[in-house]
């Protein structure tokens, strides 16, 4: 069984069951990989909608990349991860389905390596 990287230190109760990590190669950066449940607008997928933040609530320097036909969001670090440091994902409600319709809140996943 392969070593968690990531220690989820709080997700919100209705996406304990989606949010997962699974470690094919080890790079030092990690990456998240996120898929929406409907297709989105990819005018939507970007560095202001969804971000990286530290525990001092900077922003890191991020590469947000939306597959659409996997419809996969890869949002790939810039600049390395501190160790032991806490870090949150925050995708916002101006994310948009191609239909226009928004997540009801902002999603904000508190992580660490």
């Amino acid at each position: 069984m392969a070593k968690h990287l990531l220690e989820f230190e709080d997700i919100p109760p209705h996406l304990s069951n989606k949010v997962k990590q699974s470690l094919q190669f080890k790079t030092g950066n990690f990456v998240w990989r996120i898929r929406f449940n409907i297709p989105l607008d990819p005018k939507t997928v970007n560095n202001d909608t969804m971000y990286v933040t530290n525990s001092s609530n900077k922003r890191l320097r991020t590469y947000i990349k939306y597959d659409m036909k996997t419809e996969m969001i890869e949002i790939d670090p810039l600049e390395p991860y501190g160790t032991n440091e806490f870090y949150n994902l925050v995708i916002t409600t101006n994310v948009r389905s191609k239909g226009g319709q928004s997540l009801k809140e902002p999603v904000t996943i508190k992580f660490k390596l």
